[in-house]
């Protein structure tokens, strides 16, 4: 995209210079939003604004949408009042909503004040609902239908309306709010009458989701369900809104990111990598780091501890990095797969017996294997090819005894450490790698230790 970017941005500087605005158009009017919004954002401010008010109106209203929030932040500022309202007059309520999140109290004052009363109200109700709910991403712009309206009727209600809908794919029957049924555009148009009932072909076992269900449970049952929109419903079963494929896309997309940089050991950032300036990154780096180099003071606390242990065998200590990598490595290897499933709804806290039983067996066999390779290691490279006599067949013992230990305790943390995050309520991807690794650390040496002074005498 980046060089896609730079060609255009050339040809348009071009043009602009030439002053061939109607060309621009041209170019920018066959571009998918996503792209326009794309290029506008490298260029300058000037020539983005320049560039933007020369766009169709409904092309201009999408690109908006999926630019970042400061570059819309500007745009705003630089809207008269006629062209703020056009923008605002081709976006759907919760597209509105999105925007209005991002921008400060003066622009959202701005935005408020040049919306229609009814869409004023709608905006207002769904941020009234808590954060990454099924609420605060719904839209209220849906097809209704009513019982007792015909095939014909219905269809004549789609032409009329259905432009202004978000999705009328699927249609939802409702009575005083309630939610009857839904049937499919295509139910209707393969009607064999257009005076046949909607009430006989829709189906009656609608699932729907609550306004104050969690966004990301929301989403995943597009998966599951492979629905095109799912509708929403308050406490007292009345149908609110829907969320549609795209919005449910969106939340994944976000979710997935923001489990990503939690489990690197950062805080999730709402700006793109090239927007983000070295000090933002700062920002949701440095406490993460800060917490596990402090983390880090216990394992040295356990190394000084042992210190008069390590000198009287000084090699044991040229086994420390190799054990605490492989610990660290498996607990990792547990907490992803944990955490990933979780994520998915595949596990919850009451499994955590088959989950321990499964992660121990295969703690088992991976720790076998490797005390076996490990031996060999031991044997053949660090006594036989680099002649260490420190390395006995004793101390190649308790290296890969530690190893196997080692590896059954890493992945019993690393299991049941996400699955405790989520029965207190806490994001399981707090509990990876970084965290992971160092808890393992400091336990592989208190077994490697411990083992070392049975076994050696120390």
């Amino acid at each position: 995209m980046a060089d896609l970017n730079a060609t255009f941005q050339k040809t348009l500087d071009k043009l602009l210079e030439e002053k061939k605005y109607s060309s621009v158009k041209d170019i920018l009017s066959t571009m998918a939003p996503e792209d326009v919004a794309a290029i506008l954002q490298d260029l300058d401010e000037k020539a983005g604004i320049l560039l933007f008010r020369l766009l169709p109106k409904k092309i201009a209203a999408d690109a908006f949408i999926e630019m970042e929030s400061d570059f819309q932040e500007q745009l705003i500022k630089g809207f008269s009042d006629k062209e703020l309202t056009a923008i605002l007059d081709e976006m759907y309520v919760n597209e509105a909503v999105d925007i209005v999140e991002e921008m400060p109290a003066n622009v959202v004052e701005r935005i408020l004040s040049h919306v229609d009363a009814e869409t004023r109200k709608a905006i207002n109700q769904i941020l009234q609902y808590p954060e990454n709910s099924a609420g605060s991403i719904m839209t209220t712009e849906y097809v209704s239908l009513r019982l007792g309206t015909t095939v014909g009727q219905a269809i004549n209600q789609i032409r009329r309306k259905g432009s202004d809908k978000k999705s009328f794919y699927t249609c939802y029957v409702t009575q005083n709010r309630k939610l009857l049924g839904r049937l499919s555009v295509k139910d209707l148009l393969l009607a064999k009458d257009d005076e046949i009932l909607i009430d006989d072909l829709m189906k009656t076992n609608v699932i729907s989701v609550n306004t104050h269900a969690d966004q990301e449970e929301v989403a995943q049952m597009f998966s599951k369900y492979n629905f095109m929109a799912l509708p929403v419903v308050d406490k007292e079963e009345n149908m609110v809104g829907i969320i549609s494929f795209d919005d449910a896309i969106e939340v994944l997309e976000d979710e997935t990111t923001e489990d990503i940089e939690i489990m690197a050991g950062m805080t999730p950032s709402d700006k793109t990598y090239l927007r983000a300036s070295p000090f933002n990154l700062f920002k949701h780096r440095i406490g993460w780091l800060m917490l596990l180099m402090v983390s880090a003071t216990f394992t040295g606390m356990i190394i000084t501890n042992f210190e008069s242990a390590l000198s009287q065998l000084v090699v044991l200590t040229a086994f420390i990095p190799m054990l605490m990598d492989t610990g660290g490595n498996s607990g990792s290897q547990s907490s992803v797969t944990i955490i990933r499933s979780l994520s998915l709804g595949e596990l919850d806290f009451s499994d955590i017996g088959t989950i321990l039983w499964k992660e121990i067996r295969t703690a088992l066999l991976c720790g076998l294997v490797l005390a076996v390779v490990c031996f060999a290691k031991v044997m053949l490279v660090d006594r036989l090819l680099l002649h260490n006599e420190d390395v006995t067949i004793m101390v190649a013992m308790v290296v890969c005894l530690t190893m196997t230990c080692t590896i059954i305790v890493a992945k019993i943390v690393g299991c049941t450490l996400p699955l405790l995050a989520k029965k207190l309520g806490f994001d399981p991807a707090v509990m990876a790698s970084p965290f992971i690794t160092t808890i393992v650390d400091a336990l592989s040496l208190l077994v490697y230790f411990g083992i070392a002074k049975l076994l050696l005498k120390l």
